[in-house]
């Protein structure tokens, strides 16, 4: 059975979060003035209005790379992956670590990270080989 991931994560205003993904492509579902539902490829993120928040968001090291612990994103496809980088970089947003991990080896995969309105960080993903995405 396929399925949809829902993600519920607070948000400093939910006209600025709807903006920034809609520059990506996202559509959206229902919605106040203070909540959207996001149409994430196809998987529902709800954002919610919250007084100020604070995540402690702290680093590591993947294959010599600083990464950001906290962060949620997406696998698609290379011409997708190329589609939406191209798109946030002409957007002139900070991408941050556009680089293929795991090189030569089972999930290799090119990745960066940008970061949404709300200041979580957003990774999106395409796997040169989508049947090593789970492979140990």
């Amino acid at each position: 059975m396929e399925a949809s991931f829902h993600m519920s994560l607070p948000c400093l205003s939910a006209k600025d979060t709807r903006d920034f993904y809609s520059h990506i492509g996202a559509s959206f579902g229902r919605s106040t003035e203070s909540w959207v539902d996001v149409n994430f490829f196809g998987h529902q993120i709800t954002f919610i209005e919250t007084d100020k928040y604070n995540f402690s968001s702290p680093n590591y090291v993947f294959e010599g790379k600083i990464l950001p612990a906290f962060h949620f994103g997406i696998i698609l496809d290379t011409g997708a992956w190329k589609a939406v980088y191209k798109k946030l970089e002409e957007q002139q947003l900070d991408l941050v670590t556009e680089s293929t991990f795991l090189k030569e080896k089972v999930g290799e995969h090119r990745s960066f990270f940008v970061k949404d309105p709300n200041d979580y960080m957003l990774e999106f993903k395409t796997f040169m080989d989508p049947n090593s995405i789970f492979s140990i």
